[in-house]
């Protein structure tokens, strides 16, 4: 019952052939291979070929660019399956889609075609860049920021937290280029920087090892130290046009963003629901198997049922994504309650297993380490409610 039933869901048989693949990939490739890369915390390389050979990477680029022109419901559900396997391997193509998603709604026409083909075929990877030490959810208070030299930007600052941070060709990066502006959001621009990826230090730009996190593992999260690195000035994101208009790019990317963290919920739980359904099987206490207890059947019930229910509001997230129109709202409901409907389900799963869930040899223990990831990635819960009132409240016209 948690497996997304694809025709309820309205898809097309094209659809179903693409997410079954993705499946079957899943099963075949990342299941597999998943503890033993997150206990070494290594990146991915082998499954990460794999994916550009499926196609992932060009999942929602414009076939016109070299991509499958798929829209965001099918990608959600991809996602979806693939955390399933594994979240890390979701995270890697997070960062990657909302840079390529910005590119194509506000990115000059040279931008598209410079990036968008590569980044389609998996050449070129992307990162995204807003938080920095002092600030994370209060976007306008960053403090990096990028001034005119000649032709020519000079970018200084520090990011924190940046998802495929060394790996990445491509960072689409928040600064400050007019920190007088009020309010402050209106002198903020994105910039595209392009860099060699695997390399530290290039430029003006160093980037520090890896953060060493609780879970999220195989995946590197970095840090990036700008200082009076140079870029040209067709990095500006949409080019002179785009000047001061950072903010509400980057949070149109942020919005897609949420959508993929909400997949990811779906996914990690439905796998904590296979894990927790799967030992309730084989376990037997007090003379007949786990799940013949009523209070594993309650637990059970109810794993399955919060599933269902985040797994339509992503869906309803994406749609209205990608109908074209703004879905602060939608993506905020999805991700806020599919991010903690993942770490109540996981729990859940945990507490069945018993004392073997606190055990490295079982699935579970990682996936209760990965879960409280997507309770702050793209907004914390608190942030999301925020949004959620404020849209609710802007939409009312009684």
């Amino acid at each position: 019952m948690s497996a997304p039933d694809f025709r309820a869901l309205g898809l097309s048989s094209d659809q179903e052939d693409i997410l079954l693949a993705v499946r079957e990939f899943v099963e075949g490739e990342i299941i597999p291979r998943a503890s033993e890369y997150e206990a070494a915390d290594r990146f991915p390389d082998e499954i990460v070929q794999g994916l550009r050979e499926l196609g992932i990477f060009g999942f929602t680029i414009p076939e016109q660019y070299g991509g499958m022109g798929l829209d965001l419901t099918t990608y959600c559900l991809a996602i979806e399956e693939i955390s399933r396997g594994w979240m890390s391997v979701s995270g890697i193509i997070n960062t990657h889609f909302i840079c390529s998603s910005m590119l194509l709604q506000s990115g000059t026409d040279e931008q598209r075609e410079r990036l968008l083909p590569q980044m389609a075929a998996g050449e070129v990877r992307g990162a995204f860049s807003m938080t920095e030490p002092h600030c994370g959810s209060d976007v306008q208070a960053i403090l990096s920021t990028a001034v005119r030299d000649g032709d020519d930007w000079l970018i200084n600052g520090q990011k924190m937290w940046v998802t495929n941070g060394l790996r990445s060709s491509v960072v689409a990066t928040l600064v400050k280029t007019d920190p007088a502006a009020d309010p402050p959001h209106t002198g903020m621009t994105c910039f595209m920087v392009v860099k060699e990826p695997g390399v530290a230090e290039q430029g003006g730009l160093t980037i520090p090892p890896q953060l060493h996190k609780l879970g999220y593992k195989g995946v590197e999260t970095t840090e990036l130290v700008f200082d009076d690195h140079r870029v040209p000035d067709n990095a500006v994101l949409g080019g002179e046009a785009g000047i001061g208009k950072g903010f509400a790019q980057m949070m149109s990317g942020v919005e897609v963003g949420r959508a993929n963290v909400a997949a990811r919920g779906v996914g990690v739980a439905r796998r904590a629901y296979e894990l927790g359904i799967r030992y309730a099987h084989e376990r037997e206490t007090f003379g007949k198997p786990l799940h013949r207890h009523q209070a594993i059947q309650f637990k059970l019930a109810e794993m399955a049922t919060k599933i269902e229910a985040a797994r339509l509001l992503t869906v309803q997230a994406a749609r209205a994504k990608d109908a074209g129109r703004r879905a602060d709202v939608e993506t905020g409901m999805a991700k806020y309650f599919a991010s903690e409907m993942c770490k109540e389900v996981v729990e859940e799963a945990f507490r069945i297993h018993g004392g073997y869930g606190y055990s490295k040899e079982y699935e579970i223990e990682r996936l209760y380490r990965d879960a409280p990831m997507l309770l702050i990635g793209e907004g914390t819960s608190e942030i999301q409610k925020t949004i959620i009132a404020r849209g609710l409240l802007a939409r009312y016209k009684g």
